[in-house]
């Protein structure tokens, strides 16, 4: 009896150690962690994109895929090496700040307005999303927004503003904030025939489509650039500087580009590449 406790004490031990070494290991072999948004992650776009950059560098990718403004909350506390988000005016705050080293621009897609295929607010086909939404909360027919800070959520306010209307005032009756992720809020939009603002890439991915169509597009108010920027290590000097500056030269680069230009959903291009053309509008 002495003998097999003895043993099975032994055997313990050996396995704490293997856990412990197996753990350290992980911990220590090359990596990055990337603050990212939901539509990078939830498209698809990474999970093309990242077994290219691992082989080539021997680097693993960690992504914490939250929405924009959470995302920068994260780079700004040095929970991150890297932040890859799509909110121009914020990512220039952020380095202006002294959080981030440079911005650089790394590929565009745009926003699309969605809503049910009846279209109740007869906004099918105009040119304005501005004005498409100010004949939504006129009709007050319902429209669903993230409500989290994310860019989508961003982009949303920017043109609520710029059709004058106060969203907020219809909060709890025909404008309902979810403050989750985009495929979650489509999801809701889904579920109540609502309209909603969405990242092109996401929706494109997004299986549970219901009645919903896109029915403005094109705009150039919903142009949808997206920058990568290494967090600042004099702010956090335990940022992984090396393996970030890999990950943002890679990203830039044109093999980079070329993969993310490669990238379609559905048969359809969801990003294009744009290191070297900067953030003007197509």
């Amino acid at each position: 009896m002495h003998r097999t406790s003895s043993f099975t004490r032994w055997t313990c031990a050996i396995l704490v150690l293997f856990v412990s070494l197996a753990t350290r290991a992980a911990e220590e072999a090359p990596h990055v962690v990337v603050a990212s948004t939901t539509s990078t992650e939830n498209s698809g776009l990474f999970a093309h994109l990242l077994p290219t950059f691992r082989e080539r560098t021997g680097i693993d990718v960690r992504v914490v895929a939250v929405g924009t403004g959470q995302a920068i909350r994260l780079a700004e506390r040095g929970d991150a090496d890297v932040l890859f988000v799509h909110h121009l005016a914020s990512e220039l705050a952020f380095v202006e700040a002294g959080h981030g080293l440079a911005r650089h621009p790394v590929m565009y897609n745009d926003f699309v307005l969605v809503g049910p295929a009846a279209d109740p607010a007869g906004v099918r086909g105009m040119s304005g999303a501005a004005a498409a939404l100010a004949r939504i909360a006129q009709a007050e027919v319902p429209f669903v927004s993230r409500g989290d800070d994310s860019g989508t959520h961003k982009k949303e306010l920017e043109l609520w503003e710029a059709a004058g209307i106060d969203a907020g005032a219809g909060s709890g009756g025909w404008y309902r904030e979810v403050g989750s992720g985009m495929g979650a809020t489509l999801n809701t939009a889904s579920g109540l025939g609502a309209y909603v603002l969405s990242d092109r890439g996401t929706w494109l991915g997004f299986a549970n489509k219901s009645d919903l169509e896109v029915l403005v597009e094109r705009d150039p108010r919903l142009f949808n650039p997206y920058g990568v920027i290494l967090v600042n290590p004099e702010r956090h000097p335990h940022v992984r500087v090396a393996e970030g500056r890999a990950f943002v030269a890679w990203l830039i680069s044109r093999e980079g580009q070329e993969a993310i230009g490669s990238f379609r959903i559905a048969g359809e291009q969801a990003f294009f590449p744009n290191a070297t053309s900067g953030d003007a509008s197509p």
